[in-house]
């Protein structure tokens, strides 16, 4: 179509619109379309695109029939109109957030939005262009409904503008997406640049005439601007970057549009020249192009008062692909040759867009861009699904339903069986096959199986399996505080006492926990601990040697009588922080009793008088004896391993006495140690336990 028929076009479309009758609907459809196609005749769409444009909203509001178009000369841009109408249908709910699955309407929706657009590849740049024009008339709209667009224009439309490099397009919309989502840091970053405005222009235009100067010497021709900033932009530096607003190096940026790429270096060295660069801040997208294929010299310098300020250079041709990006390739097929550039662009667009191209789907590629570290599978109803990267078939069941996850049996991706490990693509059509009864695998819950990659998905199976084995976990978690509470002495504290310092409901909910593994058995030492003190010694790194029985065992306070001899009973031997007595003896001085100490209690009740208060000290050198019984299968080295884990523990042995039981076929021993407490007491308990053909450690009271 040549440069006559197209501006017949326009022409007639302005006729068809001056011959409607006159309505308040008719007049917002027209300056709808009119403001819409301001913003695409600035990406210099050919003029049948434009007065599609023009025309799409009164044929959506019913002003205008589309028989109209068919038999004359606008049929041309019926085909687009369509098209533009299929797009239209495709918006997000309002209350959608990225993370959520598509509604079936949605994602039917948006296959047809891509199947509009590889019918013309033109058309995505409308709607990027519609987009635009949503945003700016929602300034005064309710803020959900602008909180709505700016979601959808971030997560779609923006990506997709800066994927196709249309820079003049994605600037604003996300600077309104910005401002609509976070009006307040978006106010105070707009009006900190306003009142350095002044500043920065005078500092610009110092900048461009010693620049224009110098580069006039060299012969080099160039326009030297100041370069627009973005608040949005400027706000994801500052987090990217963690600095103040003062401390980025673009917040003062020219830009120098020369005449071709050796321009560009000669420029580049006059800048280097005139200012120091800074270390770092170099990058040739002339050598090394983007993505998008945008190419540019960029560099940071020490500039004019020793502020920073960034360079871009670029020829006249970059400069238009950096603002239009592939817009500024458009060009029609029909009549004369046509630029390599174009079918270049073409191949790149259906590249990104096309749902059939080399196996893909209609998400595999556009939505790939736009959120990198997510997978997005289709549903065999249509739904849209989003996923973590790497994730399953049985993540996706999970996704869908937590008892379909539970009764997943298998899983077909695009009609073929596939493994539950395997690793979902963008696009797949995922059909989980299911049984008739939950049966999930504790396999699942392996993260090196791989066959979960959310952790959503294996916290689900988790709790199954807690709810299942709920009663098993009850009866192993009483074991295992039993067993606990009796190896470190502590039958006279209370389950429901140990259940209120680790934060359970009560004493069933712990035992469960312990049982599920949810809680370990060391965590019942530290709440035993709390139990019976609050004040706990702290680790000690060196110890001194155990006292002899001439003075009281370093730590001990004896109360209201002066430095008594004092030693521990060997009845109960106490261990910081479990309360503690003491009773004088005859010829021994004061011996130190756990209160409990059926011993102790005895005595006190025949020579009440003998009893006297004793507390812990507050050396962190302290320790104290405990006896235990180790029970075990003779093996060569079992008593090298024994005494290497109680030197790990800090542990001073002094005294060890070994025999063989007869009728269990075992060896018993018997141990006095110095530990400095009673998690330490009971970490080395562990790992006694867990030496082989060690049978029980038992702490002997």
């Amino acid at each position: 179509m040549n440069g006559g028929e197209q501006a017949d076009i326009l022409v007639n479309v302005d006729r068809l619109i001056s011959a409607l009758p006159k309505s308040a609907g008719v007049t917002a459809a027209v300056q709808e379309g009119s403001d819409v196609d301001a913003i695409v005749e600035s990406l210099g769409l050919p003029d049948e695109l434009r007065a599609a444009v023009r025309l799409c909203p009164l044929v959506r509001d019913g002003h205008v029939e589309d028989l109209l178009f068919y038999n004359n000369e606008l049929e041309v841009v019926s085909r687009l109109i369509q098209g533009m109408l299929q797009l239209a249908r495709f918006e997000l709910p309002q209350d959608w957030a990225p993370g959520e699955a598509l509604a079936v309407q949605q994602s039917e929706a948006l296959r047809k939005m891509l199947l509009a657009i590889v019918s013309d590849v033109r058309l995505v740049l409308v709607r990027i262009a519609e987009q635009l024009y949503r945003l700016r008339q929602a300034k005064k709209a309710p803020r959900r409904l602008q909180q709505s667009l700016a979601i959808e224009t971030r997560e779609i439309y923006a990506a997709l503008a800066s994927r196709l490099g249309v820079w003049q397009l994605k600037w604003e919309l996300e600077d309104l997406s910005f401002r609509y989502l976070d009006p307040d840091t978006y106010a105070s970053i707009a009006a900190a640049l306003q009142e350095k405005r002044v500043d920065r222009e005078h500092f610009i235009a110092n900048v461009t005439g010693i620049l224009q100067q110098e580069m006039g010497k060299e012969g080099i021709k160039g326009l030297i601007t100041g370069r627009p900033k973005h608040i949005y932009s400027i706000w994801r530096k500052m987090q990217r970057k963690d600095r103040g607003l003062d401390s980025l190096y673009d917040i003062r940026a020219v830009r120098v549009v020369v005449d071709d790429v050796a321009n560009c270096y000669a420029a580049l060295g006059v800048v280097h020249k005139l200012w120091s660069y800074l270390p770092g801040e170099f990058d040739d997208y002339i050598a090394n192009p983007k993505n998008n294929d945008y190419r540019s010299l960029h560099t940071a310098v020490i500039g004019p008062d020793g502020k920073t300020l960034e360079v871009q250079i670029r020829t006249h041709e970059m400069h238009q692909q950096a603002e239009l990006g592939v817009a500024a390739h458009w060009r029609y097929k029909e009549g004369g040759g046509t630029p390599a550039a174009f079918d270049q662009k073409i191949r790149f667009l259906r590249q990104l867009l096309d749902p059939v191209g080399e196996g893909g789907d209609v998400l595999d590629q556009i939505r790939d861009d736009v959120f990198e570290d997510r997978v997005y599978a289709i549903s065999p109803k249509g739904d849209v699904v989003e996923l973590a990267a790497n994730a399953t078939p049985l993540d996706f069941a999970y996704h869908v339903h937590t008892q379909v996850g539970h009764r997943c049996r298998g899983a077909k991706i695009n009609g073929r069986i596939v493994p539950l490990t395997y690793q979902i693509q963008n696009g797949d059509q995922v059909e989980i096959i299911t049984g008739s009864q939950p049966q999930p695998s504790r396999d699942w819950l392996s993260p090196k199986l791989g066959y979960l990659a959310g952790t959503r998905s294996r916290a689900k199976v988790r709790n199954w399996f807690r709810h299942q084995d709920r009663d098993q976990h009850l009866r192993q978690g009483r074991d295992i505080l039993d067993r606990e509470l009796a190896r470190l002495g502590g039958k006279d504290v209370s389950a429901s006492q140990i259940s209120k310092q680790l934060k359970q409901r009560d004493a069933d909910t712990l035992c469960v926990a312990l049982g599920a593994g949810d809680l370990t058995a060391a965590s019942i030492a530290t709440a035993l601990q709390h139990v019976r003190g609050n004040e706990l010694p702290h680790p000690a790194r060196q110890r001194r040697t155990r006292r002899r029985a001439t003075s009281k065992p370093e730590g001990i306070a004896v109360s209201g009588i002066g430095d008594l001899l004092c030693n521990f009973a060997r009845c109960c031997r106490p261990v910081p922080p479990e309360h503690i007595s003491g009773y004088i003896t005859q010829g021994r001085g004061v011996s130190i009793h756990r209160q409990d100490c059926g011993n102790f209690l005895s005595l006190v009740q025949r020579y009440p008088e003998r009893r006297i208060e004793v507390d812990w000290g507050s050396s962190d050198t302290a320790s104290y004896p405990v006896d235990l019984s180790v029970r075990a299968f003779d093996r060569g080295g079992l008593l090298r391993d024994i005494t290497m884990v109680l030197a790990d523990e800090g542990a001073n042995i002094l005294d060890l006495q070994s025999h063989a039981d007869k009728e269990s076929m075992q060896t018993i021993m018997r141990l006095s140690i110095e530990i400095r407490d009673l998690p330490t007491l009971s970490t080395t308990i562990s790992r006694l336990e867990q030496l082989p053909n060690v049978v029980s450690v038992t702490r002997q009271t």
